[in-house]
């Protein structure tokens, strides 16, 4: 969603560390930031650092319903309350560290999407563990990656329309959760007897106040953003927990699902007990070597080049890329982005990365990253509301996640149709994601059939070669079980 916004133009394009002169007054803040240096002031920068905020604190109630509707492997579902305070926390520490070593106002929480591989691609495989010490082995691969200078290969490698279908893919696939989440769409009992797998409501129609609930919330949330309301997806939200909570007061509901939206406090005590619950490999015991790495490399693919186009959209939109339209110091900005994601492993949160709502912070005028330890503070405050984001029924949530699934959509326009030998293996990411349940299969399929086309048209030699690599091994990975079974391995 572009922000309208105010045109500034900073007096150098280059995003450089802040510096340490300049004293601790007035003075001395701006020589830190290079406030003035970037044609801001620091109301601008407390004005983007808010609005950042208020456009992506839904993720402090999103993430743990996200999560806390996901199972693992032994049936055991996470707190959603102590999810509240992880997801909080770990925005709040990421997000400052951010602003201050890479003076760049860009937001960073729980990524959407990763939260989704995590919670219904991993954990139902192994032990919220065991899953979320992959998340902290992603994030330290990101890292290597960065430090290494692997990042450009990769760049290069991998080609952009299946960067982009990817995100199409996942924004079906949060779309579809969204959709069976609610009640909106559920699983047809008998499924084997029956030509359709799924079905409207839970009896082929809509019924119950709380499907009344999750279809205002699609209508609210859709207008608010066809409004280009800042912070609709929040907003919404907060207005459908208010008519949950009425409903359920009045009338009498058989069920809402994992949530009550029953009043229970405004402040509460932050719950630590999440901090420290992972498993570097212990995944590795559950789903063996080979999986485990492809999981891995699952996450790293997705992480690196969303946080890649963010980074690049959002300094772009603020006027901090150099003539040639990269950012200096990207290297940095992108080491950052890796920790936050082994944090968000470490404090069972799931992946963070770089926000692209920073861009509603652009908007309003932050230009450096101060705005990012205002954005900070803001989360700090939301660690001690648990109570109000634990009454959040996933009939007003889950319209979030549709309205995700629509702006991670809007990239699909960006594909080269007319190319055969691209748009199928594009296709065959975006509609395997939502048709298998599978960001993994997805993503498998569609590295598989490029590499395939491209040999079948003669142009192999356009292949990468870790392209090449990236097929075999999801190749290995679809045929796991005929091979196990050939070699005789149970």
């Amino acid at each position: 969603m572009p922000p309208t916004h105010e045109v500034l133009q900073p007096a150098s394009s280059s995003p450089r560390s802040p510096s340490t002169a300049g004293g601790t007054g007035p003075g001395g803040l701006d020589g830190f930031f290079r406030i003035s240096e970037r044609g801001s002031t620091v109301a601008r920068e407390f004005r983007g650092g808010l609005a950042t905020f208020f456009t992506m604190a839904y993720i402090v109630v999103l993430n743990p319903i996200i999560l806390g509707s996901g199972v693992d492997k032994f049936g055991q579902r996470l707190s959603v309350g102590q999810l509240t305070t992880a997801t909080a926390l770990v925005a709040a520490v990421m997000t400052l560290i951010m602003g201050v070593g890479g003076n760049l106002p860009l937001a960073i929480a729980s990524g959407l999407g990763l939260n989704a591989v995590v919670a219904f691609q991993l954990a139902p495989q192994m032990s919220w563990p065991d899953a979320m010490g992959l998340v902290v082995i992603e994030g330290l691969g990101i890292c290597i990656l960065v430090a290494t200078g692997a990042r450009q290969a990769i760049m290069d490698a991998i080609p952009m329309a299946l960067k982009q279908s990817i995100s199409v893919g996942i924004g079906l696939f949060i779309a579809f959760i969204g959709f069976v989440d609610s009640g909106f769409v559920s699983r047809i009992p008998d499924a084997a007897s029956s030509t359709v797998p799924v079905q409207l409501g839970l009896t082929g129609r809509l019924t119950g106040w709380p499907v009344v609930v999750f279809c205002l919330g699609v209508l609210l949330t859709l207008a608010l953003l066809v409004r280009r309301v800042k912070g609709a997806i929040l907003l919404s939200i907060i207005a459908m927990t208010i008519l949950a909570v009425i409903i359920e007061a009045l009338a009498t509901i058989k069920s809402w699902g994992l949530t009550t939206p029953k009043y229970k406090g405004i402040v509460g005590k932050p719950d630590f007990g999440l901090f420290g619950h992972f498993s570097l490999f212990g995944a590795v015991a559950h789903v063996g070597v080979l999986t485990a790495v492809i999981f891995a490399f699952t996450l790293i693919l997705s992480d690196f080049f969303d946080a890649m186009g963010t980074i690049i959209g959002v300094t772009n939109e603020a006027g901090l890329l150099d003539r040639t339209g990269r950012l200096p110091g990207i290297g940095r900005v992108l080491f950052i982005d890796g920790l936050a994601a082994s944090a968000g492993g470490i404090a069972s949160a799931s992946s963070n990365t770089c926000f692209i709502e920073s861009a509603a912070g652009v908007g309003e005028g932050a230009r450096t990253g101060l705005a990012n330890v205002f954005t900070a503070a803001f989360f700090v405050v939301a660690l001690f509301l648990t109570p109000l984001t634990t009454i959040v029924p996933s009939q007003a949530a889950s319209p979030a996640l549709v309205a995700v699934g629509f702006l991670l959509m809007q990239q699909v326009k960006d594909i080269p149709w007319d190319e055969w030998d691209i748009a199928i293996p594009a296709f065959l990411t975006i509609v395997l994601m939502p048709f298998s349940y599978s960001i993994t299969n997805g993503i498998g399929a569609g590295m598989i059939s490029y590499a395939l086309f491209k040999l079948v048209r003669g142009r192999a030699g356009e292949v990468h070669v870790l392209v090449w690599v990236v097929a075999i091994l999801f190749a290995i990975y679809f045929a796991l079980n005929p091979i196990t079974q050939w070699l005789g391995i149970s």
